[in-house]
C-alpha cells in the first residue's frame, strides 16, 4: 500500500526574472514587475511529498522528523531571506523563476531521500500562483 506524506514549509526571498541576452524592453514586456533591476521579493509557500510504501517497522513512508531537518537545513538555510540571483549559487546562470525554483528544491532533496521514495514539490510563489514539480 502506497501513502504519500507532506511536510510544509516557507521561506522568504527577492529576485529579478530577466534574460541577460534582452534589451530592458523585451524584459520589461516579458516579465513585466518582476523585471525589477532592484528586485522583488516573495514570501515562498513549500510542500514537499514523499510517496512510498509503508514500512513494516515503523509504520512510517519517511520519517518526518528527517524530512523536517533536510528542508530546514538543505532548502531554508539555503534560500530563506536571501537574493536568488546574487547569493544562490544555483541561480547565477539561471532565471529564478518558480518554476526553476522548484526544480532546484527537488535536486537537493533528491540526493537525500531514498530512490524508493517518489519526491514532489509544490512551490506556491503567491497564494495563486505556484508549480508543482516531480522529478520528470
Amino acid at each position: 500500500m502506497k501513502v504519500k506524506v507532506h511536510r510544509k514549509a516557507h521561506f522568504n526571498a527577492a529576485h529579478r526574472l530577466f534574460n541577460p541576452d534582452w534589451d530592458d524592453r523585451k524584459n520589461q514586456e516579458v516579465f513585466g514587475k518582476c523585471s525589477n533591476p532592484n528586485y522583488h521579493g516573495h514570501n515562498y509557500e513549500l510542500i514537499v511529498a514523499v510517496e512510498g510504501e509503508i514500512d513494516a517497522e515503523t509504520g512510517f513512508v519517511m520519517d518526518m522528523k528527517i524530512l523536517r531537518k533536510l528542508i530546514s537545513t538543505k532548502i531554508e538555510e539555503k534560500l530563506d531571506h536571501k537574493n536568488l540571483n546574487i547569493e544562490v549559487e544555483e541561480f547565477k546562470n539561471l532565471n529564478p523563476t518558480a518554476e526553476n525554483i522548484a526544480v532546484i528544491i527537488w535536486n537537493i532533496l533528491r540526493k537525500d531521500i531514498g530512490k524508493k521514495l517518489k519526491l514532489e514539490v509544490t512551490l506556491y510563489e503567491t497564494p495563486r500562483n505556484y508549480v508543482v514539480y516531480s522529478g520528470q
